[in-house]
């Protein structure tokens, strides 16, 4: 109910307009530039005994015995080191577009054992992998963890999560990934979301800058765009084209609900038609209560324990309640405030209006 409330203040206050001008950049991007995802596995040291217990995390202690190994030194086989500053853990990182070797990225770094925290540890080199298997980074340096805690004698208290952390500027570029821009006589521009009218729209725009014939929507995703062969004209090509300005029309109605959470989110194109719509509430209520069963003196019985539930369910009525039509999002949104339902409720209620034919917009569950 409350989302539903922000959402129609939302569209009191920032009206979205009929059609919406954007920038090519903002809604395509050209094919073959992009970011690569790196991962790879570590260790975090210098930890306050709050590091993986070694017992119950054997990989933790295989990969303190590799790296003492790789230093020359070598720990006696079956050893049983009882370590608790040390925490095993995943690093990933993004390798942007057209990184260069030398350049910094940052890191994250989760924990993959049983370490309550990771704060004030450190990373030690880690070379960080691709899909390929290659290595493409090392990263290495002092976690950032956005927590705390403190627990003694059963009492926890903690802020936020201690078992994850991020190293800026952590991770050293080693390789670079070839990127197919400058390859052909052409480039493809991919939109964000497959839809017809914005590749025609991005296709003449193209054109009316550079000329026809420049630009061809191959399908609702995938524009062609002719470019210049030389490496520096086809940069200042694309710098031209990529702020060309779009005037796009009004997207398709949708409402996309989170079962999870309770979250509905809808666009500015959401109409409603009219209906009639009741809703009431079930509500079950269960609630157990100890019960001592007591022997006799000098018997032989023992004391028992027993569970006495008590079960009750609740029905409240509901009127049905008249929904006028509604052409603009803050009239549907306040036609559902009057509903009085809960998030979680107008859940239900959207996916039946959907089904009377009521609701004009398509549904998407996350």
């Amino acid at each position: 109910m409350v989302l539903a409330t922000v959402v129609a203040s939302a569209a009191l206050w920032w009206p979205w307009p009929a059609e919406a001008s954007q920038r090519i950049k903002e809604i395509a991007a050209v094919q073959g530039v992009r970011s690569n995802q790196l991962i790879g596995y570590g260790l975090v040291v210098g930890l306050d005994g709050t590091g993986d217990q070694t017992q119950q995390t054997p990989f933790t202690q295989q990969g303190i015995t590799s790296m003492l190994q790789q230093m020359g030194i070598t720990v006696p086989a079956g050893a049983a080191m009882q370590l608790k500053n040390i925490a095993a853990v995943l690093v990933t990182a993004q390798l942007p577009a057209f990184a260069q070797p030398g350049q910094q990225i940052d890191v994250s770094v989760s924990s993959i054992g049983n370490a309550k925290s990771l704060r004030g540890g450190t990373l030690i080199a880690t070379p960080l992998k691709g899909a390929d298997g290659q290595v493409y980074a090392v990263a290495q340096g002092n976690l950032i963890v956005g927590g705390a805690g403190a627990s003694a004698n059963g009492s926890k208290v903690q802020i936020n999560h201690l078992s994850g952390g991020r190293v800026p500027q952590g991770a050293t570029v080693e390789r670079s990934v070839p990127t197919p821009l400058n390859q052909g006589d052409s480039i493809q521009l991919d939109l964000n979301s497959a839809d017809f009218a914005t590749a025609r729209a991005v296709a003449q725009a193209i054109n009316t800058a550079k000329g026809a014939g420049t630009a061809q929507a191959l399908d609702g995703r995938v524009v062609r765009v002719k470019a210049p062969m030389d490496s520096d004209s086809r940069i200042a090509f694309l710098a031209d084209i990529e702020n060309l300005p779009l005037e796009l029309a009004k997207p398709a109605a949708k409402i996309v609900l989170n079962p999870r959470t309770g979250s509905i989110v809808l666009n500015q194109a959401v109409t409603l038609a009219p209906c009639a719509v009741a809703h009431g509430s079930l509500s079950v209520t269960i609630s157990s209560t100890p019960v001592v069963s007591q022997p006799g003196a000098l018997s032989s019985g023992e004391t028992v324990v027993k569970e006495k539930s008590d079960i009750s369910i609740t029905q409240q009525g509901g009127s049905i309640i008249t929904l006028p039509a509604g052409a603009q999002l803050a009239d549907v949104v306040k036609a559902l405030n009057s509903l009085g339902a809960t998030p979680q409720d107008l859940l239900a209620i959207l996916q039946a209006m959907k089904s009377a034919g009521a609701l004009q917009a398509e549904l998407e569950v996350i």
